[in-house]
């Protein structure tokens, strides 16, 4: 079976869909919050803890996985749930973000793919997007992700132009050698804040018939919210109604729920893990670092209201504590924390989609969690 999405509903004044994805390793109900796992490892969780946190499905990273361990390898344990012992629903990115981020020189970036160095030893590396499909395929993820160009928010739209146009031609190449009959592979629009290069990117993909979509492009470097929402909203209406749309690497919790409203069902991000290695917490009432003083005699929750593994059972100024000590106890336990808000948070979005009251929900979040600053 390859990812099969059902459309439920639509909420009666937002553009926010209650779907639900079946995958050969699960289902879950969409909007989702996807955890990012770059290294076939989400940082500092085990995959109980995300079964835990009701993670619907999760994201591991091409570019990552082919320099090591090697999607040979990674075949030969049995793919990459069997080789990260991960029962859940995997999406595999196509690498383009990273690759693009290490490329020196614009000439790197030919029709035929990319030249750059590697991070790990400054070898030289050519991912062409036969290449991104191939070791996807090996990776035997639930979706895997057409291979793009990642221009960055500066790119102008001469530039941008020429770029989605090179995207659709790699998405063609990509399409054709994908070989898993088990894998859904999912197209990718770009377009930057343009409507016309959104409408052409969107338009020309969704011919070629893929089984779901994403909008990148939204999550540089740079970029301004009004700019990722324009893109949002000028790829939205292109897309078709009974496939599943993805906004790619946005995981702030205003950006989540600005997407949904709009009408995306998938997100992904780092952000929940990495700003837990820094000492922050997501709450209610805005992101705290758990560092500050203040907290040094609080006995209390990250959120009292949380249901996570962290805020049942250790107190702010235990975690305070493990921070300060640089105790890899502390960055564990706020990621398990920040991971779960987020999900409970789309958890309540999808009520509130139910209910036909998102609006409301929005106008109470916002005014918790931004303090009053919309």
């Amino acid at each position: 079976m390859i990812v099969k999405y059902n459309l439920i509903k639509t909420e009666k004044n937002t553009k926010a869909r209650l779907g639900h994805i079946e995958t050969n390793y699960g289902e879950f109900d969409t909007p989702m919050f996807m955890p990012v796992g770059t290294k076939a490892t989400v940082k500092m969780l085990t995959p109980d803890e995300l079964y835990d946190m009701h993670a619907g499905i999760i994201l591991s990273n091409t570019y990552h996985l082919w320099l090591r361990p090697g999607e040979d390898l990674i075949a030969k344990a049995g793919g990459l749930h069997k080789f990260m012992n991960y029962k859940g629903p995997i999406l595999t990115d196509c690498g383009g973000f990273q690759v693009f981020s290490l490329v020196k020189n614009k000439k790197d970036i030919t029709e035929e793919g990319v030249k750059f160095k590697s991070h790990i030893d400054g070898s030289n590396l050519f991912l062409t997007p036969e290449k991104s499909i191939e070791i996807q395929n090996k990776l035997d993820s639930d979706i895997a992700m057409s291979f793009d160009e990642c221009p960055p928010a500066s790119a102008t739209h001469e530039y941008l132009e020429n770029s989605v146009k090179r995207t659709l031609r790699w998405a063609a190449r990509g399409k054709k050698v994908h070989n898993n009959p088990n894998q859904a592979l999912f197209g990718i629009v770009q377009g930057g804040p343009y409507e016309d290069l959104r409408k052409l990117s969107a338009t020309e993909t969704v011919k070629m018939n893929f089984d779901g979509y994403s909008i990148g492009g939204v999550a540089n470097d740079g970029e301004s919210k009004e700019d990722m929402y324009k893109a949002i909203d000028y790829s939205i209406p292109y897309l078709p109604e009974d496939k599943l749309r993805y906004l790619m690497g946005v995981g702030e919790p205003v950006d989540l729920l600005e997407g949904v409203i709009r009408g995306v069902d998938l997100f992904d991000c780092v952000l929940s893990t990495r700003i837990a290695r820094h000492g922050n917490a997501f709450t209610r009432f805005g992101k705290i670092n758990i560092k500050n003083l203040k907290f040094k005699e609080d006995f209390t929750p990250i959120e009292d209201t949380c249901d996570c593994y962290t805020c049942k059972n250790f107190t702010k100024a235990y975690l305070r504590h493990l921070i300060t000590s640089d105790e890899g106890l502390g960055p564990r336990l706020l990621s398990i924390h920040n991971s779960r808000f987020l999900i409970k948070m789309m958890e309540e979005i999808r009520e509130a989609i139910k209910n036909d009251n998102l609006l409301e929900y929005k106008e109470d979040f916002l005014s918790k969690y931004l303090g009053g600053k919309k």
